[in-house]
């Protein structure tokens, strides 16, 4: 399987870019316009916040998906017994931020939308006439003021002893939203799965961004663009260290139609029950 790596400035990008999502559910942009050292200094005040007890103030709201998530109320891939080893802090600009942390994440926030959105014209351009226009509305369209994009920054903490077999820190999974944006993790561990079942690894250097698809974008073009089943290995050998990382879920307004069968809000919610959150 072969994960392009984009040069984001070059003529070719969106050509490339979108060959890549379709041939592996993946892209790997570097030269991209996200602040790098914002970046890193976002990752230094949720490392900060994971590791006191600041967290527990924001314990997350079942019904609006905001705050955090300890890791007693993870998620739990679909088909497995033993929930992800991770917690999280899922960040809407109209939810609870912390009082604690600067200005910086929510700066992070609006770049990587930004940047989502442009890549999701991208993904547009490159639908085949037919498909585009059996959608209910342009792609672009169905992210309007769309009050469910979300930034979630991710803890795997370093494991303990007698982690339970078969439990990981994400274990296999699709994304449910349109595109996720993924910024260059702390530490190694993302690989997704070909159409053989091998896994791979994903590049997560810390100046790449990560894009995959998510299973909306797979409903609303017909399976066109396919979401790619992916996951995050717990540490192997002596290095147990803990891992950051910070996706982007690019989502489409709730009343937005994905297919005869499902609204947005409809094919969420039916997820979110799925995998042990609401």
């Amino acid at each position: 399987m072969d994960v392009l790596k984009v040069d984001f400035q070059a003529a070719d990008a969106s050509e490339r870019f979108c060959r890549s999502l379709r041939e592996t559910g993946f892209g790997v942009l570097y030269n991209h316009p996200v602040d790098q050292q914002l970046i890193d200094e976002v990752y230094a005040e949720w490392q900060e916040f994971f590791q006191s007890d600041i967290k527990n103030k924001y314990m997350f709201d079942r019904e609006a998906q905001d705050g955090y998530f300890p890791q007693t109320v993870s998620e739990k891939a679909v088909g497995f017994t033993h929930k992800d080893l991770k917690e999280f802090y899922q960040y809407y600009p109209w939810g609870r931020y912390p009082e604690e942390l600067s200005d910086k994440t929510r700066q992070l926030y609006t770049q990587l939308s930004q940047l989502a959105t442009q890549l999701l014209h991208w993904v547009e351009a490159h639908l085949p006439a037919e498909l585009a226009t059996a959608l209910s509305m342009p792609l672009h369209k169905m992210i309007e003021d769309s009050p469910q994009t979300m930034l979630r920054i991710l803890h795997y903490p370093p494991l303990p002893e007698g982690v339970p077999d078969g439990a990981v820190r994400a274990a296999a999974h699709g994304d449910i939203n349109l595109l996720t944006v993924l910024v260059g993790a702390t530490t190694n561990g993302l690989q997704v799965r070909d159409a053989e079942g091998l896994w791979h690894d994903v590049p997560c250097d810390r100046e790449s961004i990560a894009v995959n698809i998510g299973d909306m974008l797979q409903m609303a073009t017909q399976g066109y663009y396919c979401s790619t089943i992916h996951q995050v290995i717990n540490p192997v050998g002596a290095v147990n260290a803990a891992r950051l990382s910070m996706p982007l879920f690019l989502h489409p307004r709730p009343e937005v139609r994905l297919s005869p069968r499902y609204t947005a809000e409809e094919y969420l919610n039916e997820r979110l029950t799925a995998i042990g959150v609401r």
